[in-house]
């Protein structure tokens, strides 16, 4: 089946819009592993590249020349008289000459793809990359795409570069995982149809990864599917895991520690608290650490409502990663039907609810979307206060303070079907938001709504209780 690029809208139009700005672009696209970077390049670009260098994962220099020699034989129309370079310096004058002669036309593309990878250490490849755009591609109108799953190294040795590169990509692309209404569409054109719930829990298990939803098969529910990928014995994600941030970062067993960390606490840790719970070492690396594990978007960083920024809460938001402590790692050698029979226990019930909380956190914008705030400047934060003096303590996973004098606190229920609130249910809700009032002596107006993946049936206790509704359908929106 051929694939088509779904969604990516947005990303898509700066790479268009690059084609016709009549000066030469460099373009970083930054994004974790198999989310689709080269795919939406290619796609974009097509017969517009002229040459492709994609670095080879844990090959050392000399090995990464020989993969230039490779690459760049192979357009050549003499390849046995293309030579292996001594150093990127030579590689990248190589090039030019190939490209001088090629006369290739306006807005050809260069891609180079998995860079941290190409410019391992005292590799120079950087240098001779620098050498390649300010003596070259520069002044001939063309594109560069310079491509890396490791956000954390594309951001400092890329675009904050100080040398040779410094200040000169022009446009930069975060490609994230696809929203719920991409996932969807995704499986639509691969003629797989499921109803939005079972999205949903096959989004809690594998997130939104094309390379992860490619496995998905038609004709099996999402329990069928999860089993099938997550814990048979040739399931693409069964032991995934292990490999995921080796492939991504050094001294991966630090940031390994911290997800291990972070995984066990639902509502997240504080910096200290991490370093506390993973035994890591104090200092910068750590610091660094994490925020390679944010910029790679496995963790979610966040302020507590109405708290100062060494509060800082961090998330582990990043489904599969979750899934897989979860439930996979432990059930290895369980049988061939592991998931059937732990989709229907009470611990995959508790955990489906927090799961979906993570998921309505990345679907803001949707949400914003049905409340009519789109054009409102909001935070979104977390609402935390313990027991003391008599006064009940208060736990809120979801809290919009929003600018025009309004804040929104969301209770979050993933049921299978519409949620029959009962009377204490209710007073329960009544109970938080007056709490909430008091706790904070917030002066805004204070909403309760209720995100159920199914809806709510109408009745005296839900009308007393909630101001606004979301649903599945709310968070599938096209923001």
């Amino acid at each position: 089946m051929k694939e088509v690029l779904i969604g990516r809208k947005k990303e898509r139009e700066i790479l268009l819009k690059a084609l016709d700005s009549g000066e030469s672009e460099m373009i970083a696209v930054i994004g974790r592993r198999r989310v689709g970077k080269s795919f939406l390049i290619k796609q974009c670009y097509a017969e517009r590249i002229v040459f492709e260098l994609v670095g080879l994962q844990n090959a050392n220099n000399a090995g990464q020349l020989r993969n230039f020699r490779t690459a760049l034989a192979e357009r050549s129309t003499s390849p046995a008289e293309v030579k292996k370079p001594t150093d990127w310096l030579e590689a990248f004058f190589h090039l030019a000459q190939h490209l001088d002669q090629a006369e290739i036309p306006d807005k050809s593309v260069v891609f180079l793809d998995e860079l941290p990878w190409l410019a391992g250490k005292k590799s120079n490849f950087l240098t001779g990359l620098g050498w390649f755009w300010n003596s070259w591609a520069v002044n001939r109108n063309i594109i560069v795409v310079v491509c890396g799953s490791a956000a954390s190294w594309m951001i400092e040795k890329v675009v904050n570069d100080r040398g040779g590169l410094y200040n000169r990509i022009t446009k930069r692309i975060y490609l994230q995982p696809f929203t719920l209404a991409e996932t969807e569409a995704y499986l639509l054109a691969r003629n797989i149809r499921f109803n939005r719930y079972q999205i949903v829990q096959m989004y809690m298990a594998m997130g939104g990864i094309p390379h992860h939803l490619k496995e998905i098969e038609a004709g099996k529910s999402a329990v069928q599917n999860i089993n099938d990928i997550c814990f048979s014995q040739n399931g693409l994600l069964r032991d995934e895991f292990p490999r995921l941030y080796p492939s991504l970062f050094a001294n991966a067993q630090h940031h390994l520690a911290a997800v291990r960390a972070l995984a066990s606490a639902r509502q997240g840790l504080t910096r200290q608290d991490i370093v506390k719970k993973a035994q890591l070492p104090e200092g910068g690396n750590t610091s660094t650490m994490l925020e390679e594990l944010e910029q790679s978007g496995f963790v979610t960083a966040y302020y507590p409502f109405d708290k100062k920024k060494k509060d800082k809460l961090i998330r582990l938001t990043d489904e599969y990663s979750l899934f897989y402590l979860y439930f996979i790692e432990n059930q290895q050698n369980q049988g061939a039907d592991t998931w059937q029979h732990l989709s229907q226990t009470q611990a995959w019930i508790s955990w489906s609810g927090y799961a979906f909380e993570s998921i309505c956190i990345k679907h803001l914008s949707q949400i914003k979307k049905k409340l009519s705030i789109a054009g409102v400047y909001a935070e979104a934060s977390s609402y935390r206060q313990r027991t003391a003096n008599g006064t009940p303590g208060l736990q809120i996973d979801l809290v919009l303070d929003r600018r025009d004098q309004v804040i929104n606190l969301f209770e979050m229920k993933f049921y299978a079907s519409p949620w029959s609130m009962t009377h204490s249910e209710a007073i329960g809700l009544l109970e938080k938001t007056e709490l909430f009032k008091k706790h904070t002596d917030t002066t805004k107006q204070v909403f309760m709504t209720v995100v159920a993946a199914m809806g709510i049936y109408p009745n005296e206790h839900s009308l007393m209780a909630v101001d606004s509704i979301i649903t599945l359908d709310d968070l599938f929106e096209k923001p």
